[in-house]
């Protein structure tokens, strides 16, 4: 199996990140009795060793038949959530807003200032964008080039859940999700960065404050208008 280091090990807790703001965003637009046909799926499980645990090289299958080739069993998330996608599209949605503590790559490249986005609808874009504005937890768009999905390629499955390099690691993680999406106004949020706020933001909460929830309930309360 494929493990982390030891270092920082214990804030993996918060790797459960997206689930929890997904929640608690639903639970908001509840308690504001927003207008809008909410649909929430919260894509849980455990990550550990054991003697049925996925070995790298494995191969398993999605939900929609797609092929997977698992070289990193570290890069997990992606694979249950290939799955929400695809069950996502059985209530033919108009929008579809997934968020994760996808990769450390999103960490490294923007840190704690804002959320990695990635979206396949330049309307979507600009509500989510507009909402982390409003709510001061921002949000910044990323590239979805094709050129970075070519970089998952397999040759014994329809793709690897991990790209053969070092580089670009959160656009390939977001071009694998893209694969499972077929409505055509999705976004990604990848919340690596945000999950345990640091003290270079003097107005955001500090530690494992459930960013950006705020910015999803008020990109909700904008499509429900």
């Amino acid at each position: 199996v494929s493990t982390q280091s030891t270092g920082g090990m214990d804030a993996m807790r918060a790797d459960m990140g997206g689930a929890a703001c997904m929640a608690g965003a639903t639970l908001a637009a509840a308690a504001l009795s927003l207008p809008i046909n909410l649909v929430t799926l919260l894509v849980l499980c455990e990550n550990m060793p054991s003697g049925r645990a996925t070995k790298p090289g494995d191969v398993v299958t999605a939900m929609d038949g797609t092929t997977i080739q698992v070289d990193n069993t570290d890069a997990e998330g992606r694979l249950i959530l290939a799955d929400a996608l695809c069950y996502s599209d059985t209530f033919a949605p108009a929008h579809v807003i997934d968020a994760a503590t996808l990769t450390g790559a999103m960490a490294v490249a923007l840190g704690g200032e804002c959320v990695g986005t990635y979206s396949s609808d330049d309307g979507l874009w600009r509500v989510l964008e507009s909402a982390g504005y409003a709510t001061g937890d921002r949000l910044w768009r990323m590239p979805l080039f094709a050129e970075y999905g070519d970089l998952l390629k397999s040759r014994t499955a329809d793709v690897n859940n991990i790209s053969g390099g070092p580089y670009g690691g959160s656009i390939t993680a977001a071009k694998f999700l893209e694969r499972f999406v077929k409505c055509e106004s999705w976004a990604h949020l990848d919340i690596a960065g945000v999950m345990d706020s640091t003290d270079s933001s003097s107005y955001l909460p500090k530690g494992m404050s459930g960013r950006p929830t705020r910015t999803i309930v008020e990109a909700l309360r904008s499509l429900s208008r």
